[in-house]
């Protein structure tokens, strides 16, 4: 992708490999939604320049559990979201502040923010001021009810919006005990979804030559994976209770008790069904379970069938038992087991790098492999979150030459 004035071919102090290897992405957003976007972004190559303010993203003090002396330690909440890429400090309320977002703005294909609508354009960076610095920039916006509406103003919190976004209303066993998910998904969607949008911008940009603003929110990002739920009430008109651990539409297909430990099977055909049947020893031809309409409506009697015959023997008997018979079965696992399974590994979903003040730690590694690459994620080689301001002398000085180069160029006299 062609580049602004003054970025040159000089986009990356550190090159890296990957499809978004000539993108520079300049951070400014917190806690998870934004950082989570961005370092997608930076999973794909692109170099990623998180300006932190001087205290730093609030997510750094969010422990326990933390890593490193307690002079130097680190949050594992904020080393979750913050891989490959660069911090540099700086007050966006002082002059300087607002001269070092303006040279980095100056050479930046994407920027990332989730302050609270408004906020930016009260630092004086409005999105047409962006815009007016750097014509080609696309902007990520990210909030947490959306930027506009009667409820815009209000700040989001992954559990606020787990809450107000439905997901809690048809989580867990209970009614009366609605039930966040357990990892912050909101945040999360929000984050992937804003990636996605902003690859589509830069695809785009290449046509156009021009920026323009990507918009999402943690709300949208919950309401957008109602799924079969969403469409069960807006044309059904049923509203979804607590399904507790078994599907709604789909029978059997959850998590049941075995003799030692629960195994979740799931029948999503009447073959299945069948071959489920068979291997359990119960009658698929049974009037109340004879057919998936019939195996919901009688889903608690079908359960507790299942469940007496899965008493007799240990959860690895069943599982064998399923894999054998083609039925689609699996085991509950711990975290622990995930990383230490090697099945995630061999996919890469485990990253080993050198922190510089927590030395050799494993991270949660890319979710993409491109074409047969043994790795995760678009480059062969992963940073580690950085340290509070550990980049503020490099960026400053690659924006010097930077700007030095440019100045030379346009004092240097005209070919005879």
């Amino acid at each position: 992708m062609s580049a602004p004035v003054g970025r040159a071919a000089t986009v990356h102090a550190m090159q890296t490999e990957g499809p978004l290897s000539d993108i520079l992405v300049l951070d400014l957003t917190r806690a998870m939604a934004g950082p989570h976007a961005a370092m997608m972004l930076g999973d794909l190559g692109a170099r990623v320049i998180k300006l932190e303010s001087p205290t730093g993203d609030d997510s750094r003090g969010w422990g326990p559990p933390y890593v490193g002396d307690d002079d130097q330690r680190e949050s594992t909440y904020f080393l979750s979201c913050n891989r490959n890429k660069e911090s540099v400090t700086a007050d966006l309320k002082t002059d300087e502040g607002k001269s070092l977002l303006t040279r980095l703005v100056e050479r930046a294909d994407v920027l990332c923010e989730n302050f609270r609508v408004g906020v930016l354009d009260r630092l004086g960076f409005s999105v047409q001021r962006l815009h007016e610095i750097n014509p080609r920039l696309i902007v990520l916006s990210i909030s947490g009810f959306g930027h506009d509406g009667p409820e815009s103003h209000r700040a989001g919190y992954d559990q606020i919006l787990q809450g107000e976004g439905g997901l809690m209303s048809m989580t867990g066993w209970s009614e009366d005990q609605p039930t966040k998910v357990g990892v912050p998904l909101t945040d999360l969607l929000a984050g992937m979804n804003g990636a996605y949008g902003v690859v589509a911008a830069l695809y785009e940009r290449e046509r156009t030559g021009r920026g323009r603003v990507v918009r999402t929110s943690l709300l949208a990002g919950v309401v957008g994976i109602h799924a079969y739920q969403g469409t069960r009430y807006t044309i059904a008109g049923e509203v979804p209770g607590v399904a507790g651990a078994h599907h709604p539409s789909i029978s059997p297909y959850g998590l049941f008790h075995t003799a030692t430990a629960p195994v979740q099977i799931t029948c999503g055909s009447e073959s299945l069904w069948r071959a489920f049947a068979d291997a359990a020893g119960l009658d698929a031809d049974e009037p109340r379970f004879a057919t998936n309409h019939d195996r919901v409506l009688h889903r608690d009697e079908l359960i507790a069938v299942i469940e007496e015959r899965f008493a007799t023997h240990p959860a690895e008997h069943w599982l064998q038992l399923m894999e054998k018979a083609g039925v689609p079965a699996g085991k509950v696992r711990s975290l622990d087991e995930v990383y230490t399974w090697e099945q995630t590994r061999s996919q890469g979903l485990v990253i080993d790098v050198d922190h510089p003040t927590a030395g050799r730690i494993a991270l949660p590694g890319p979710v993409l492999r491109l074409d047969d690459q043994p790795y995760a994620g678009g480059r062969a080689t992963h940073q580690p979150p950085p340290t509070l301001g550990q980049h503020d002398e490099s960026v400053r000085a690659w924006l010097d030459g930077l700007d030095t180069a440019v100045q030379d160029t346009a004092e240097a006299p005209p070919p005879s």
